[in-house]
């Protein structure tokens, strides 16, 4: 991302008396894209890097790994046992550090969206002299947000199918591969990365209008940003009706998948929590605590497989709706703050 102690560009020149739409709609994006190069550069790496990576894992590294196990496993645990470990470990390392820079970059964006995008010309005097220039705080604000989040939604949702790409090419073939339901996995390998990235570009960006200066508006876009993960991974379980299971004590709970809730089922039918069982009892399987509460077996409302989608679309849905109210809070901001007009640096009347 830009970094803040970049010289202060210079803001576009005067315009002409009455500039068709598409023609200030290109000066427009051409102001920003110069004024935002570096940044530009170093996200299109940022991508074309993590896409290789994705790329080689899902290919050569799953294919090792794969291999590796079925050596290993051959073996049975008996006598001496070939197999090439560091193809497991390679595999392993590339998808953890891939996996955690996917998850990295919607607070990447909060972080550059509230200090250089919008912060830093507030704080320096540069926006405000594009306002007297021709462009409307409206206008700014709008190409300030539409271009990158064009490019946020297409990186990272091309990042997004790499992964889910490589995931589903080890899925089954590598033991240690991670679960769809794993934590980072799961959104790693959805849309609702694409949703937090866009709710890190609208939280930074209102953080930069709201203060004005570009180190206060990096720290509150990353902490708003970091509250929306938290908040919606502990929404997303409750978005999508869970399937219940019941099984009985001896065979145990059996569902796979993201848990909503568990616990024991009684004689007359009812489901209560779990009752705590002492270590002197765990030795003997629980029974004489199980015995105790009446119970008969056990129920589970958890998300199987199946709910992968359906989970990832609504939940995606919901940080989009997010997007529109940070989006529609800021120019409400731009307009009462400004009134939303450009003004003519030499006469000071609305343009």
């Amino acid at each position: 991302m830009s970094a803040l102690t970049s010289p202060l560009p210079t803001a576009p020149g005067p315009l002409p008396a009455a500039p068709g739409r598409p023609a200030a709609l290109a000066r427009d994006l051409r102001w920003l894209l110069r004024l935002h190069r570096p940044t530009l550069y170093v996200w299109a790496a940022l991508v074309v890097v993590l896409a290789a990576a994705l790329l080689w894992l899902a290919g050569p590294l799953t294919d090792a790994s794969a291999d590796a196990w079925r050596d290993y496993n051959a073996c049975h645990g008996e006598g001496s046992c070939s197999y090439y470990q560091d193809a497991i470990l390679r595999y392993k390392d590339v998808y953890s550090y891939t996996t955690v820079a996917l998850t990295a970059l919607p607070f990447l964006v909060a972080a550059w969206s509230g200090a250089a995008l919008i912060g830093r010309e507030l704080e320096s005097g540069t926006a405000h002299l594009a306002w007297t220039q021709g462009i409307s705080p409206v206008r700014w604000l709008a190409v300030k947000l539409a271009a990158p989040a064009v490019l946020v939604t297409v990186g990272t949702g091309l990042l997004v199918w790499l992964h889910h790409h490589a995931w589903s090419a080890a899925n089954g073939r590598v033991d240690t591969a991670k679960s769809w339901y794993d934590g980072l996995t799961l959104h790693a390998n959805g849309p609702t990365t694409v949703g937090f990235a866009l709710a890190g570009l609208g939280c930074g960006a209102l953080a930069g209008l709201l203060w004005r200066r570009a180190l206060p508006a990096l720290a509150t876009g990353l902490v708003a940003t970091v509250a929306v993960r938290v908040l919606v991974d502990r929404l997303m379980p409750h978005l999508w009706p869970a399937d219940t299971s019941v099984t009985s004590l001896s065979r145990g709970i059996r569902g796979v998948g993201i848990t909503v809730d568990e616990g024991i089922v009684t004689s007359t039918g009812a489901h209560l929590p779990r009752p705590h069982c002492p270590p002197e009892d765990a030795v003997h399987g629980c029974t004489a605590t199980y015995a105790k509460a009446d119970a008969v077996g056990f129920f589970q409302s958890y998300h199987p497989v199946s709910h992968f989608w359906p989970l990832h679309l609504i939940t995606t849905a919901v940080l989009l709706a997010l997007v529109a109210v940070l989006g529609a809070t800021a120019f409400a901001l731009v307009r009462r703050s400004t009134g939303g007009t450009a003004r003519n640096r030499r006469t000071g009347v609305a343009a």
